[in-house]
């Protein structure tokens, strides 16, 4: 079983920032998802919040439910929760970080995560598909 989190602004895919996050809504990337996670062979549950504590809470219990994997998009708090770094590098799931867009070719404070070095990767700058890639990795057992 894979989670697949998304953090703060990403419910609003599809109206914002459209020419820098494409068109498809949360939903759509959901349905996505779960068909992804069914060619794979695994299945995924997805969520969103725009809480940190509660993307922490979703990690800390994601061992505990079953999951073998995260995938995260943690928004803007890829920046700077330490909380958020914290709850990924105190659980023994692999996580892998994912952003749709290009975070290096945008400005200059989203070119740091500090995020990404407590997990197993980082996917950024191509779409949605950076979903399936990490979910592909994740089902692949590394």
């Amino acid at each position: 079983m894979i989670l697949v989190l998304n953090g703060p602004n990403l419910n609003l895919l599809g109206t914002r920032e459209p020419e820098v996050y494409g068109r498809e809504t949360l939903g759509d990337l959901e349905t996505l998802c779960e068909a992804w996670g069914s060619e794979l062979g695994v299945s995924v549950t997805c969520r969103q919040s725009n809480y940190e504590g509660q993307l922490l809470e979703w990690i800390h219990e994601a061992g505990g439910a079953g999951f073998t994997g995260i995938v995260i998009n943690p928004g803007a708090l890829t920046h700077y929760s330490y909380a958020l770094r914290d709850a990924i590098a105190g659980q023994p799931l692999p996580v892998v970080e994912v952003h749709i867009s290009n975070v290096d070719a945008r400005e200059a404070f989203r070119h740091t995560s500090v995020t990404a070095a407590v997990c197993r990767g980082k996917i950024s700058g191509l779409g949605l598909l950076g979903y399936r890639l990490a979910m592909e990795f994740l089902t692949e057992g590394r």
